[in-house]
């Protein structure tokens, strides 16, 4: 891979599109990942089956979309990765078409409280409503499903999370896949319990300091 551009980045994309399948989040060729470095952008080709894709099929290309290295062509979803990095600060993406989550994008408009977890997305996780893929109206209902928060669900679709790295990305669309399946599974045999706004609120505060901390001393 000597020469080739963001040759780490496309290697990154290949190990997390092939994760992707091994856990169940994508079937066939759907779903897609992109990783920015700079101005540039490694992001997965249309059609191609991520068991036997190489870091040599994933296609780099530029903040407009253009293709900058790559002799195959990008995902067809690549308007909806470009606003992720425009719109939304992201350095990943991940997109899925993860069973529970796109069956409950039929039943609801949003994912309910059923576990405190849902605080690593900043809060609530709306439905973005349906659109046509690679259209620039499911650009739309995706942005502004997404403002303030790291992922989405797209109805009859899948998933969309961002992170500022790939395995951060990656983290928030099996989170979200398993928020979704613990609904599915407890509505199908009664009411769920849900937890109220106020605490998700405050385990959103409370997330914000969780986790470990490396103190660098100065010598």
């Amino acid at each position: 891979m000597s020469g080739m551009r963001l040759a780490d980045e496309r290697l990154a994309v290949v190990e997390f599109a092939q994760k992707m399948v091994r856990d169940r989040l994508v079937v066939g060729t759907s779903g897609n990942i992109s990783l920015r470095r700079g101005d540039l952008i490694a992001v997965t080709p249309s059609g191609t089956d991520y068991d036997e894709m190489t870091a040599e099929d994933v296609v780099v290309v530029g903040m407009d979309g253009s293709i900058v290295d790559g002799s195959l062509k990008p995902t067809t979803e690549l308007p909806f990765h470009l606003a992720c990095y425009t719109r939304h600060d992201a350095t990943a993406v991940v997109h899925t078409h993860s069973t529970a989550a796109t069956a409950l994008s039929l039943l609801r408009d949003d994912v309910p409280f059923v576990h405190y977890q849902i605080a690593m997305f900043g809060g609530s996780v709306a439905v973005a409503p349906y659109a046509t893929f690679g259209t620039d109206a499911l650009v739309e209902n995706v942005s502004a499903a997404m403002a303030d928060r790291t992922g989405c669900i797209l109805k009859h679709h899948g998933t969309l999370c961002i992170g500022d790295n790939l395995g951060k990305a990656y983290d928030r669309a099996r989170q979200l896949e398993w928020l979704c399946d613990v609904w599915m599974r407890a509505s199908a045999v009664g009411v769920p319990a849900l937890l109220e706004k106020e605490e998700i609120d405050n385990v959103v505060d409370r997330f914000g300091s969780y986790g470990q901390r490396q103190e660098i001393s100065q010598r």
